[in-house]
């Protein structure tokens, strides 16, 4: 199949093919890994080192006649002392070939048409030369790079050297798994130094092509068997020179060298646009599920609501296509939940004040058993700037729960956590939004439990990660035996019968969470103080509408995480689609 259909008959799936990183990147769209194009530009690379980007033309030059010519080149730089003379070179065995060649190619490698890491000599130690860390390399396929400017004096040693025209490949993890490479072009005086991570070749003629043999670095299959090859410990794992070196290089006549690279960089700009024109249209989608969604939070009255969401209901399924507005979705519930939208009032509810009597007398019996101390009164908290239904109310956490920790002290003195024992201890890593988990737990015993009772988990409570990377997260604990606090999470104990997966809801909404943050601490590890927690103002309904809250939230959010589920899937269809044309091309 020709590239061109390759690429214009199976569009959808190249620019369909989306993954979620786990981590986000820069821009609206930094989670999202156009899976799709990176294969196609995968493919596409492939082909062009196989011989099967461009037709073959029986009137170029045969490749061996170009090998012969550089041969006698590097014969004459030996003989003149140029370079160093080489040991003899093993014959390309046809294991080592890992596919076959057009009509006209040849197999060579780097050490034959190239001298590896060459030196450069500066004769006055205050000319100026190019200086290229790692940062300056880049992963593009034009092999363009950044330098600095530095007097030779100061880099002369301890730097890896080259000149304009050589071609550099980085050698350690994970540059070279991105493939961070280079053709030196336009350096200071002709030459420079940069990181010692590089593997470095010279071409030993003029007539070879630089870009056609960067193409070849940077191909899928030489990057997949060079990690392969890699020696040394984890993080730390580098590329071997004999690898560089010695690898079996495809090289076809000088002639198709050239037409390669033009065709490749022809059909690299295309991915380009295709590139754009998702990432455009994927701003696009994200703008508008956000206006839309938007819509909803704004509604003024009831009506409003139901007009809003009927509009966003008849193109459910062209605006919740991406894990990203599904999560916007999901948020929204969450939003309407804690702002009274999301289900009617009823005036036959108990009134909240009732609840809150209820509430204070629970509080007042811990106070006088001691097994709580008297919260300090809060004055004058401002108010999340929302408006609630009458039958609501705002309130500070202190005055529905009993907010504490594991003192630092305790945890010093006494808190040892194994990998087995009586009592799971519950770490900041076990606690996610609305979810514990419960793998990778650590425990400690019984007794030292029992000693450190006020931190220990033995009923339904909120946990909340109050320091480090999850700041903030929070989940309910409803385990059916003994748990306890780790130094990094705090319990959240309601009071009397608060709905506690009400609670849990406004916690991990946007008004939950940013009344959590409203105080956080800009240290190097941030952090919310017990004071802050208990300072958190939260919106409280009747407890009959708590219940209903928590019955309707649970059942639209059961939903979306369906419907991200059959996203996910088809998501990974395309994928397998993706994958499937790139091998079918290369067989």
């Amino acid at each position: 199949m020709a590239v061109e259909k390759l690429i214009t008959q199976h569009i959808d799936t190249w620019t369909s093919a989306l993954q979620t990183r786990s981590t986000a990147g820069r821009g609206s769209n930094g989670r999202i890994d156009l899976y799709g194009i990176k294969k196609l530009r995968e493919l596409i690379l492939e082909l062009a080192v196989r011989g099967k980007l461009v037709p073959q033309d029986p009137n170029d030059e045969p490749a061996s006649e170009l090998l012969k010519r550089i041969a006698a080149e590097k014969a004459e730089l030996v003989k003149q002392g140029k370079i160093k003379k080489q040991k003899l070179l093993l014959e390309i065995s046809e294991e080592e070939k890992p596919f076959e060649l057009p009509e006209g190619w040849e197999w060579t490698s780097l050490c034959e048409i190239s001298e590896i890491n060459p030196k450069i000599e500066v004769a006055d130690d205050e000319q100026e030369i190019s200086f290229v860390p790692m940062p300056c390399v880049s992963t593009r396929f034009d092999g363009v790079h950044e330098q600095e400017i530095r007097k030779w004096a100061e880099v002369k040693k301890g730097y890896t050297h080259f000149a304009n025209g050589d071609i550099a490949l980085a050698k350690i993890t994970p540059c070279f798994e991105n493939s961070k490479a280079a053709i030196f072009n336009g350096l200071k005086n002709g030459v420079g130094v940069g990181t010692t991570e590089l593997h470095v070749a010279r071409p030993c003629s003029s007539e070879l092509n630089p870009q056609y043999i960067l193409l070849n670095i940077k191909s899928p299959n030489f990057l997949s068997v060079g990690e392969s090859r890699m020696t040394g410990s984890a993080g730390q794992k580098r590329v071997p020179k004999s690898f560089f070196e010695n690898y079996p290089l495809p090289f076809p006549p000088i002639a198709e060298q050239i037409r390669i690279v033009e065709t490749f960089s022809q059909l690299m700009t295309i991915c380009d646009q295709l590139e754009q024109q998702s990432l455009t249209s994927l701003d696009a989608h994200s703008q508008l599920v956000q206006t839309l969604l938007t819509t909803l939070t704004d509604s003024q009255n009831a009506e409003e609501l139901t007009e809003n969401w009927a509009r966003i209901s008849q193109h459910f399924d062209t605006l919740f296509t991406t894990d990203a507005s599904i999560d916007a979705l999901k948020q929204t519930i969450l939003q309407l939940a804690v702002m009274g939208k999301l289900v009617p009032q009823d005036p036959n509810d108990e009134p909240v004040n009732v609840l809150f009597e209820r509430v204070k007398l629970y509080q007042l019996n811990r106070i006088r058993n001691k097994e709580i101390q008297k919260p300090k009164v809060i004055d004058g908290f401002s108010l999340p700037d929302i408006s609630i239904p009458e039958t609501s109310v705002f309130v500070t956490l202190n005055q529905l729960a009993f907010v504490t920790k594991l003192a630092g002290f305790e945890y010093t003195n006494y808190l040892k956590l194994d990998e087995s024992g009586d009592v799971p201890v519950v770490r900041a890593q076990n606690v996610k939004p609305f979810n514990l988990q419960c793998n990778n737990l650590k425990y400690t015993s019984m007794d030292i439990s029992n000693k450190l009772n006020r931190s220990s988990l033995v009923s339904p409570c909120l946990l909340m990660t109050f320091i480090g990377a999850g700041v903030g997260e929070t989940c309910i604990f409803e385990e059916n035996r003994r748990w306890h606090l780790a130094p990094n999470v705090a319990k959240i104990e309601p009071f009397a019968d608060l709905d506690i997966h009400y609670m849990n809801i406004y916690l991990n909404s946007n008004l939950g969470r940013s009344e959590i943050f409203k105080s956080l601490k800009a240290t190097a590890q941030p952090s919310l103080s017990m004071t802050t927690i208990r300072e958190i103002v939260m919106v409280i309904p009747p407890l009959g509408e708590q219940k209903r809250i928590v019955l309707k939230t649970n059942s639209l959010l059961s939903i979306c995480d369906n419907l991200k589920s059959r996203l996910q899937s088809a998501q990974q269809t395309q994928l397998h689609l993706a994958d499937a044309l790139t091998d079918a091309a290369l067989s």
